[in-house]
């Protein structure tokens, strides 16, 4: 064998043995699956992104804010995949607000607020106007998707999850407390599209 024929199959050898090198470095995806929006304030201006990836079943949720006011805010998934400033409520259509196309808080069970599915933890706005925070979700991506997506929302205020002491309402939460949790107004959302 010339010394051409050997370097070429040595070559060949090589080529072969990185290319099973490759295909076997790379990580099975398994069942991994994400999706990325970007969240708007009613102007249509991005405060910024919120993300979801699902690996095997776990859901990890990852959100970046600027531009806010400082503080709590309320923050939520909501049930239908529309950000519209100065929409009607689906329920009650003489209802309008920004980003009230939205619907209610992702709430499969009729559960209690605090127990929504859709009910997150609470955003902390540093005093420069930005937050960012990290949690496992308790949803999939599948019940995010669903035939007319859903929507992560920002309210303006804080988000009580209904938690209010009798001493100070003794008949119990009044009905906008019990869906609310009085967080206020609609700020910032961001579409997560039907799947």
């Amino acid at each position: 064998m010339s010394r051409r024929t050997t370097a070429a199959v040595l070559a060949a050898g090589c080529l072969l043995t990185l290319a099973a090198c490759g295909e076997g470095a790379d990580p099975d995806p398994g069942d991994r699956d994400e999706v990325s929006a970007k969240l708007a304030g009613p102007d249509g201006k991005k405060v910024g992104t919120v993300e979801i990836e699902e690996d095997d079943g776990a859901t990890q949720i990852s959100v970046r804010v600027s531009g806010l006011s400082p503080g709590y805010h309320g923050f939520h998934v909501h049930t239908t995949g529309k950000c519209e400033a100065d929409s009607a409520a689906p329920d009650d259509p003489s209802k309008t607000g920004d980003f009230l196309s939205a619907g209610g808080h992702l709430n499969p069970d009729d559960s209690a607020h605090g127990e929504h599915l859709g009910d997150l933890p609470a955003l902390l706005v540093n005093e420069d106007g930005t937050a960012s925070l990290e949690f496992s979700g308790p949803f999939t991506l599948t019940d995010l998707r669903d035939a007319d997506g859903s929507a992560v929302m920002i309210h303006e205020g804080r988000d009580n999850y209904a938690n209010v002491p009798e001493r100070y309402a003794p008949e119990g939460p009044d009905e906008d407390t019990t869906k609310t949790g009085d967080a206020g107004d609609r700020i910032a959302c961001a579409v997560i599209e039907a799947g």
